[in-house]
């Protein structure tokens, strides 16, 4: 019985499977475009390579059933990140893998994070999980698309029993076999310190997935709460997509982690340390679920900064070479919000000054994360534009 609420369509194509961009390994390729495609809107910083501290934890197997993980699932207590919807298997892929499971062949483990409260959240996985709970429920692809493809096995070969399939055409011999077929998972649970901060390296070094993570989405997953809230709530504010240049957000959340990056080193800018990656993490972890009166301020601090680096300094300010320096938008940006009552009415020449600055440019072109250049621009900055 198909899971109710979604559209049966038949994929296009040959034998009816679903014609896919082609890709490495046969998974779907992102198509280009104004929100990922070849026009880079940010300078990327070189990659840090975070070092995690020594932590206290505790890993076991368990072993479920296929069943019981569906159930799970559908009773959300197992999580995953949205953007690994973008990282599908092919019907293929999908195909061979519940072929394997019926045939009694070996599957790799998943691996399951379980935090304070409970939850479940898949570190890697969770093609599998997604091809198998799909499969029970007679659709492929995306959960969250109402018109979503009838899930028949294809792939494989065509003088297989299962050929061309969906479950409730299965035997019932085979059905039992799938929903009784024992699944390990490795449970982690981060044990001291208590932040949970571990999920973050776990999720980075782990997840296997073809398409590298990008920090603010691994954090997005992992530090769920009412400041994730707001990052993604004022990221669509009018003026700041101005500044960005870009009307929609990134689909990476490049966008939302230069706010949590301004956020951060306007409240803890004065203790930062390197890496970058670990500072905004650590700080997301301990402001994940902040008061009433933290959420409004920052939101007020926020919008008025906004509106006022728009009025002075215009559109697309922290732009570099047709990119936004990440370097020169945090220290310009948290200067602002520092001194939004007090903002000389020479401000853009100032802005200029700063910009051209051989110091400046130091401190926003090379070894941009380090904790010298941090501080170093952020006190150029104030001292430059509000002094």
């Amino acid at each position: 019985m198909r899971a109710p609420g979604n559209v049966a369509v038949e994929p296009a194509g040959q034998d009816g499977v679903a014609v896919e961009p082609a890709g490495q390994d046969g998974v779907a390729v992102e198509p280009a475009g104004q929100d990922g495609g070849n026009q880079e809107w940010l300078q990327e910083e070189p990659q840090e390579v975070a070092t995690p501290r020594e932590y206290d934890v505790m890993t076991m197997p368990a072993d479920y059933t296929l069943e019981d993980l569906h159930s799970k699932w559908r009773n959300r207590e197992i999580a995953w990140p949205e953007s690994q919807r973008r990282d599908a298997w092919s019907i293929t892929q999908a195909s061979r893998l519940i072929e394997s499971i019926v045939m009694g062949l070996p599957v790799p483990p998943v691996f399951f994070y379980i935090d304070a409260e409970e939850k479940t959240l898949v570190v890697d996985g969770v093609q599998r999980l997604r091809s198998i709970f799909g499969f029970f429920e007679g659709y492929f692809g995306d959960e969250n698309v109402k018109k979503r493809p009838v899930f028949r096995l294809r792939g494989i070969n065509k003088d297989s029993r299962l050929y061309d399939k969906e479950f409730e055409d299965l035997d019932l011999d085979d059905q039992l076999r799938l929903k009784n077929t024992a699944f390990r998972a490795i449970l982690i649970r981060q044990l001291q310190p208590s932040d949970h901060t571990m999920i973050y390296h776990v999720f980075e070094r782990l997840n296997t997935g073809r398409v590298t993570r990008k920090d603010q989405e691994i954090r997005n997953c992992v530090y769920e709460g009412k400041l994730n809230d707001l990052l993604a709530d004022i990221n669509w504010t009018a003026e700041w997509r101005k500044i960005l240049g870009r009307p929609k957000p990134d689909e990476r959340k490049r966008d939302v982690q230069l706010i949590l990056r301004y956020t951060a080193l306007f409240h803890s800018g004065a203790d930062y340390r390197a890496p970058m990656k670990d500072f905004m993490s650590r700080f997301m972890s301990e402001k994940r679920d902040p008061s009433d009166e933290f959420i409004r301020s920052e939101r007020r601090r926020f919008d008025d900064t906004c509106r006022l680096v728009l009025a002075r300094l215009g559109e697309k300010p922290f732009h570099q070479a047709r990119a936004l320096n990440a370097a020169v938008f945090d220290s310009m940006f948290v200067a602002f919000a520092r001194n939004l009552d007090s903002c000389p009415t020479d401000i853009a020449k100032r802005a200029e000054n700063l910009r051209n600055s051989q110091e400046f440019q130091r401190h926003t072109t090379h070894a941009t994360t380090d904790g010298t250049a941090v501080r170093a621009r952020l006190d150029l900055a104030r001292r430059s534009l509000f002094e």
